[in-house]
């Protein structure tokens, strides 16, 4: 029963995330991204904690179930080693124990983190399953389908039917053709001899989540009195884990894909909590665990604070630029009468949505709301800090009068412009300008080839901020707002 659920789960994931890589349409994305987001290896690059504690979690309560059901590399070797059966002469007896070769594996994992942080991705994308079958699905798979649904359409049109329509099939790297070619036939020779090898011994994922499953909770265990080593477990185990001899399960290797106890008639096989653990693993136990709660904590609040584009390129903070005139919130009528009347309660900061509102380091406003826009920008649909001060500092406003209400506007800074100092065209803050005060023109009349420039209409800005807070520009934006000291309408 629980192979069977097992395979159905594997099935579903594994078609699932080809179907990602196939689709030429766009529609499977909205609804099966998340199976993308929540493989292993893209999770940690992201720095995406929650995926990886939830990873991390799982295995440890059911061993490696991850590489069995969620990874499609893993999937794709078990469709392989089942093929490979086919073809074998003494297809009842496939597999057989092997001893686990840990210098090879870590020495994988240790050449697969020191290209990472050194920087040659390619050669840790070689290595890495997610990456190694996203070759595969690209290069093998799609034009297949793509052919397929070709043909469909063929057939359809000259039945009076447009229900389906022709793409182009073309190669689009020679390449990652020809890698994704060896990559298919070594894991194809590797799985249909002897199955798991590629999980146990090259893969980086597989050898963390192995050192991970040494410790889990749930695992495959052996009844040394109710077995009668007809090894039929240990020649059916694709990852080579089962020593029948001794009665035990290498659990760092075990992918818990239960073809084990459905081959085995006696019942001696189960999937449980180890019933006797010696007094030096349980304290080894407690301490690892206790460690990964630390590491855990540790990592929730560090993402908080994350410096790294998916862990690899440096992010410089945004600085906030030197405002000859500081800007205060739509609402608080402009400087006089915001200073006049805020108390500094700071209850508008603390209800900002946006991190827009913090309060002032002035002597002469101490304490009051200002708003700067390196954390975010002043949404126009946002009315909540004039509905929740007290004293009449920022008065209640509607949406459509945020959205005419000018407390400031748009500076263009010539020095830190993307297209002038590195040459690539942008046009962010222009694609972004709520109310499309923003236009780009070329930076040389004469040229109209030259890049583009943007170009501010000051009586149309509202000074939101959403340019300075979406120029990619590092520290400082390329546009920023500088404050009225009375507001306006626009």
């Amino acid at each position: 029963m629980l192979r069977k659920i097992r395979l159905a789960f594997a099935t579903l994931c594994f078609a699932l995330i080809t179907l990602l890589f196939l689709d030429f349409t766009g529609m499977l994305h909205g609804w099966f991204g998340w199976l993308a987001k929540i493989q292993f290896l893209p999770a940690v690059l992201a720095l995406n904690v929650g995926v990886v504690l939830f990873l991390v979690i799982l295995t440890l309560i059911c061993g490696r179930v991850y590489c069995s059901v969620i990874c499609p590399l893993g999937v794709l070797q078990d469709v392989m080693a089942w093929i490979g059966r086919k073809f074998k002469k003494r297809k009842k007896l496939p597999y057989s124990y092997s001893p686990a070769i840990s210098w090879l594996r870590y020495g994988m994992l240790g050449i697969f983190i020191i290209a990472l942080v050194a920087g040659f991705s390619s050669l840790a994308a070689l290595l890495a399953p997610y990456s190694s079958y996203g070759r595969i699905a690209n290069n093998f798979f799609q034009p297949l389908w793509q052919w397929s649904n070709n043909l469909l359409a063929y057939f359809a049109e000259r039945a009076g039917s447009y229900a389906f329509y022709e793409t182009d099939v073309w190669l689009k790297s020679w390449s990652t053709f020809i890698i994704a070619v060896a990559t298919f036939v070594v894991l194809a020779v590797l799985a249909g001899r002897n199955g798991r090898t590629y999980c146990n011994t090259i893969c980086p994922v597989g050898t963390v989540l192995g050192f991970l499953s040494r410790y889990s909770f749930f695992r495959i265990m052996i009844e040394p009195d109710k077995c009668n080593e007809c090894s039929l477990c240990a020649r059916n185990c694709k990852a080579a884990c089962i020593d029948i001899k001794e009665h035990k399960v290498d659990a760092s290797r075990c992918v818990t894909c239960m073809n084990c106890i459905d081959k085995c008639s006696h019942g001696a096989i189960s999937y449980t909590t180890p019933k006797k653990v010696p007094k030096q693993m349980n304290e080894t136990r407690r301490r690892f665990f206790t460690v990964t709660a630390l590491v855990a904590v540790n990592s929730v609040l560090k993402a908080q604070k994350k410096k790294g584009d998916g862990g690899l390129a440096t992010i410089e903070d945004k600085k906030i630029p030197e405002r000859s005139t500081p800007i205060v919130p739509p609402g608080s009528l402009g400087i006089r009468h915001l200073t006049q009347h805020c108390t500094a309660c700071q209850l508008c900061v603390s209800v900002c949505p946006n991190q827009v509102l913090r309060p002032s380091a002035d002597l002469m406003k101490l304490m009051q709301p200002e708003m700067a826009y390196e954390r975010g920008y002043c949404r126009p649909e946002c009315t909540k800090c004039s509905e929740v001060c007290p004293a009449g500092a920022i008065r209640p406003i509607t949406k459509a009068d945020k959205s005419s209400i000018q407390i400031g506007h748009a500076v263009w800074a010539k020095k830190n412009c993307i297209p002038l100092t590195d040459g690539m065209e942008c046009g962010n803050c222009a694609r972004h300008c709520p109310v499309a005060a923003i236009q780009m023109v070329p930076s040389s009349p004469e040229d109209e080839n030259s890049p583009k420039i943007p170009v501010v209409n000051v009586e149309r800005c509202i000074g939101c901020g959403a340019c300075e807070n979406l120029c990619p520009a590092r520290p400082f934006s390329a546009i920023y707002v500088e404050g009225h000291e009375r507001h306006r309408i626009v």
